[in-house]
This record gives structure tokens, sequence and C-alpha cells, in this order.
């Protein structure tokens, strides 16, 4: 804690003016306003020195526990139920964007692994998704570093632009059901997908219920990690390029995911017992205000100028791959209703 202290006091001296502003501004929200307020500091402060371990550890583990803590108050029978709905989405999604991302890589000539690792990163659960990936191909830091940055890049944008598409679009205001499904299905990353879906709750007082859809929608399509990861582990071991790399599927799924329906089970158990739902709400709100300081963690760690500068075919194949997972989730909620 000690190594990590300086990070974290600075992702919450983000956190809780970002927070206050988020009440303030419930049509932007608090995890928006997060990730602009990290992104502007970053600018001006480069070198993170002490509090960069800490910035790090933030935005993973403290986003992870913000999706733990969402579990608590969340049916099991309503999460299963939420998976089956969003099914179809979530395969035609990961489908669309890899498909994308192949005829692209060969379209623009750019070099394999960044467009793997850009494809399944956009197609299942960003960082999540290339971290899992990165050792089974054999990617090398640069190409990680650069393949997240397009990922996040688009994080953004999406957590900044889809609470607006979505208003514009028409969806319900009264229910979050449509607005979570959409942003747990078009959203690379779980950051952004709960920050999202954390603004719409914000925007219309629908208290978590965005919230709720949205990540259970999402740690189903993570699931898709342990399959992709496997596949590639196969193919390029064939090819000789994984040599030495050995599937394993405690190292593909993240953890907070099985940490998140055990959450969910222990709810589901104390309501059958009669416990009422209030007793979780304050687990609830613990969460949203985790997302916020996730958010404040994530702006300090972007460096979008660089980005911009030097990743042009990458940034191209993202936004391809973006732009398709958003038109497919859209088209097959209005096919099937949900929207």
């Amino acid at each position: 804690m000690d190594k990590r202290g300086k990070g974290i006091l600075a992702c919450l001296a983000i956190a809780v003016p970002a927070w206050l502003l988020g009440k303030l501004f419930p049509v932007v929200g608090g995890a928006v306003i997060a990730i602009l307020m990290g992104m502007v500091i970053t600018l001006f402060w480069k070198e993170k020195g002490a509090a960069g371990p800490g910035i790090q550890w933030t935005s993973k583990v403290v986003l992870q526990a913000a999706v733990v803590f969402l579990g608590f108050g969340l049916d099991l029978h309503a999460v299963a139920a939420t998976g089956k709905q969003s099914l179809p989405i979530i395969l035609s999604t990961i489908t669309t964007s890899l498909v994308l991302s192949y005829a692209l890589h060969r379209l623009l000539v750019i070099p394999t692994k960044i467009s793997t690792l850009v494809g399944v990163g956009s197609s299942i659960c960003g960082g999540s998704a290339i971290a899992a990936a990165a050792p089974a191909i054999q990617a090398d830091d640069e190409e990680v570093a650069q393949a997240i940055s397009v990922i996040f890049f688009f994080n953004v944008l999406a957590a900044i632009l889809f609470p607006i598409l979505g208003t514009a679009l028409g969806f319900s205001t009264v229910s979050g059901e449509g607005f979570g499904i959409f942003a747990g299905t078009a959203v690379n990353d779980t950051s952004s997908v709960t920050a999202a879906a954390a603004t719409w709750d914000s925007m219309w007082n629908l208290g978590t219920a965005t919230l709720d859809k949205a990540v259970t929608v999402k740690l189903t399509r993570t699931l898709a990690i342990i399959p992709i990861t496997l596949g590639l582990s196969v193919y390029y071991g064939k090819k000789g390029t994984a040599a030495g790399q050995k599937f394993q599927v405690k190292k593909a799924v993240p953890v907070f995911v099985l940490y998140f329906i055990l959450a969910s089970l222990v709810t589901t158990l104390a309501l059958q017992v009669g416990v009422g739902a209030s007793v979780f709400a304050p687990l609830k709100t613990l969460s949203k205000f985790l997302i916020v300081m996730a958010m404040a963690a994530i702006g300090p760690n972007s460096n979008i100028v660089k980005l911009i500068r030097t990743g042009g075919k990458p940034l191209l194949l993202g936004g391809c791959c973006w732009l398709g997972i958003t038109a497919v989730s859209l088209a097959l909620q209005k096919t099937m209703g949900l929207w």
C-alpha cells in the first residue's frame, strides 16, 4: 500500500470533486467528468513518478471491486435472464468485430498482431481481452500498448457520446433495459460500459437500473475470452509463433467476474430468506463512487496526442470495429423489439 498510496490519493482527489460535479450536472455524470479531469491533468503532469503504481492499481483493481459490489443487489435469476436475452447480440457483435479486423488487416496491411489485439479488444472486453490474448500470440509490449491505446480512445468517445446518442435515438428514459443492453454490447471496455451506463442513470434518475443491466451484459460478453484465447493459442501454436505458451482458463477469465457472480448468489439467497433489497443499497452507492474513482485513474494513463500522431491505421481499424459493433447492436435490438 505504501508504494501505491500517492497514486490512490491522487485518484481520490480527482474522484471526489468529479462525484460532486456529477451530482450537479447529471447529464454529464461523475464518471465522464473524472475521465476528462484526468486527461487534462496528465497534459501537465507528464511524469507520474511514485504515483504511477497507485494510479495503475486504481484503474484495474478499484474498477473490478466496483463491479463486484454492483453484484450485490442483483438477483442471479435476473443475471441469467439478461445474459440469455443479450446473447444473440453479443455473438453478432463479436463476429462483426473479428471479421472487420481481419478484412482491414488484409486491406490496409496492418501488422497481424496489432490487428488481432484490436479486433479482440473491440469485440470482447478491451484491455482484459488484449491482456489475455497477448501471450497466446506473443505480442510485445509496444504492440499491446498501441492496441490498448486504440481501445481506450474509443472507450472515452463512447462514454461521452453514447448517452447523447441514446437520447437522440429515443431509448427509454423510464427503464434502463434498452440503453443498458446497448452499452453492454457496443462499448469495448468494462470501464466505459460502466461510465456510459452510470451517466444514463444519472440523466434520468434511474438509480442503478441501467448500470445493473449493462454490467451483466458486459460480463456475459467477457466470458467469450475463453474460446477466443483458446482458438488463438491453437492457431498461433500451429504456426510456431507461440511455442511454449500454454492456455490456462484461470488466466483467461478475469477473477472479478467470478466474484461478481458470487456476490449475486449471496443476494439471491438473501432475498429468498426475506432480506430486503434496501440492505444492499449502500453497496451500490459505493460501487458507483468506485467507478468514478477508477475513471479518475484511467484519464492520467492516456496519451491521446501520441496515439493520434503515431497510430493512424490502428485507429482507423479500431474506429471501423467500433462503428460496426454499434450498428449491429442497434439493428438487432430494433429487430428483437428491445429498443
